[in-house]
């Protein structure tokens, strides 16, 4: 042991570890027919690998020898965003591939070091941050200087050892892999039982064993009478804005109802931006509303008003228990545009623009099934008829109130609502153990190069040449620096 290192180990700069360095070329070409393909900083993945799902081409005449990649270079991120600048992977690839000014291309020399051992030595050091203070910021922008990455420490055990522990790694990193993806079937899995769970609660399955066992109850017919003699008089939709009935059989005591006929819907109001300020009553916006059906405040997403507006606008105060939704979509996401939550708080809020509130017009609370009802499936489908945007995706109050709805009667409605959410909360117990999982698994990379790099992860071979008397034999045949001298397996560019 020498220095901390284990025998035959030696810490070097990673200029003494490879043939040629070269920063790649710019393109404003792209997709160019007949290019060469050249990779870019969306290519190196954050695992160490080459992500392929989405390659540019560009003129090959762009592309000088010094450009076109080889078997065994690896290739390094030295500009992105500043987390991001280090991350780094082994290039194996047939055919011609060149690289973007945001990637720098390490050639090995193979008498000295293995590409795929020194990739994953600088994998390491970036996810520690070794990068961090050697790096050039701007606003939002880092780049690390070409001679700061080569002044960069690497440890070289003996290149026997360099290949037996890259060979163990992949086995062992192989696994860490196969681990990976079968996790990463799990949120799918529970998207789609969560879905299952609503379809089968919105059309009696789930309940179906209820019915059964409760006999005759009120059905919703009766609880239509009593809202329709509570709800005040007003002009019912037009027959173009409303959906036809359906001509599914619905449970015994269901009724296909009109939402506008039971839910009483309200939009928000537009409160000038020039009015926030950093404390008083907060104001509901969009991003407030979260996937998990609960409103979300975070110091990003809260906007306030000025206390008296609360008193100056009492009727968009929020109370708790309201229904709300989402009515313009913020992103690509379908889930987005009709998302909605329950307020259960006691915050006081105001209901802005882009959000409807539902109330009901009776002292039958509706608002718990109808929760569940407009995340499901059906109700999901029918949102993404409404995209009546062309550059941002929205809907209107009166598009969701002509929708058909099935209509359960109130006991069952309590029955479906305490079933699943029971459901949802074995899902909600599987998916904290998969994201503790997740969290383990994820430290298994970082952990195993660790125990490589410290010569614990294979046995020491006595016969292997140590790293320091290979490194001085390869000085005292080539002397010259490696941003100098031309790569052995490339040949030099023409001047």
């Amino acid at each position: 042991m020498s220095d901390g290192l284990p025998q035959g180990w030696v810490s070097v700069p990673l200029s003494e570890t490879i043939e040629d360095v070269q920063p790649g070329f710019a393109s404003g070409r792209k997709d160019v027919e007949g290019g060469i393909t050249h990779l870019r900083m969306n290519n190196i993945g954050l695992e160490g690998e080459l992500v392929l799902d989405l390659l540019r081409t560009v003129p090959p005449e762009l592309a000088k020898p010094r450009h076109e990649l080889q078997a065994g270079d690896v290739l390094v991120c030295t500009t992105n965003s500043g987390k991001l600048v280090g991350k780094c992977a082994y290039f194996d690839l047939p055919g011609r591939y060149a690289f973007s000014n945001h990637l720098t291309r390490l050639r090995p020399n193979p008498q000295v070091v293995d590409g795929r051992f020194l990739r994953w030595s600088l994998w390491l050091d970036w996810k520690r941050g070794v990068f961090d203070d050697k790096c050039k910021h701007w606003v939002n922008q880092s780049t690390l200087p070409k001679d700061a990455l080569l002044k960069n420490d690497v440890v070289l055990p003996p290149l026997a050892e360099q290949r037996r522990i890259v060979a163990k790694l992949e086995t062992l990193l192989g696994k860490v892999d196969a681990c990976q993806q079968r996790l990463a079937k799990i949120p799918v899995l529970l998207k789609r039982f969560r879905q299952s769970v609503l379809a089968a609660a919105c059309s009696g399955r789930l309940t179906a064993d209820w019915r059964e066992e409760n006999g005759e109850i009120e059905p919703a017919t009766n609880l239509l009478s009593r809202i329709r003699k509570r709800r005040p008089a007003k002009k019912e939709l037009a027959p173009d804005e409303v959906e036809p009935i359906p001509t599914d059989e619905l449970p015994e005591g269901w009724s296909w109802i009109l939402l506008w006929e039971v839910l009483k819907a309200q939009n928000g109001r537009s409160f000038p931006s020039k009015d926030y300020t950093a404390t008083g009553v907060r104001l509901l916006r969009p991003g407030n509303l979260h996937v998990s059906g609960k409103l979300e405040w975070n110091e990003k997403n809260t906007a306030s008003l000025p206390n008296h507006w609360a008193e100056d606008y009492p009727d968009f105060v929020l109370e708790s228990g309201d229904l709300l939704m989402n009515l313009t979509a913020q992103s690509l996401k379908d889930e987005f545009l009709g998302r909605v939550c329950l307020k259960t708080d006691k915050l006081a809020a105001l209901l802005n623009q882009r959000i409807c509130r539902f109330k009901m017009w009776t002292d039958d609370d509706l608002r718990p099934f109808f929760f569940r009802y407009f995340k499901s499936p059906r109700f999901r489908s029918y949102v993404n008829t409404l995209d009546t945007g062309s550059l941002i995706r929205h809907m209107h109050t009166k598009q969701v109130l002509g929708h058909v709805a099935p209509l359960p009667p109130l006991p069952e409605q309590h029955e479906i609502v305490r079933r699943v959410e029971a459901l949802f909360a074995v899902a909600d117990r599987i998916e904290a153990r998969f994201q503790k999982a997740q969290a383990q698994v994820s430290k298994l990379t970082p952990a195993l190069l660790a125990k490589a790099f410290r010569g614990e992860l294979v046995p020491q071979d006595p016969d292997d040449e140590p790293a320091a008397e290979l490194l001085a034999r390869i000085r005292e045949a080539r002397p010259s620096t490696p941003s100098s001298r031309p790569s052995r397996r490339g040949s030099p560019e023409p001047r």
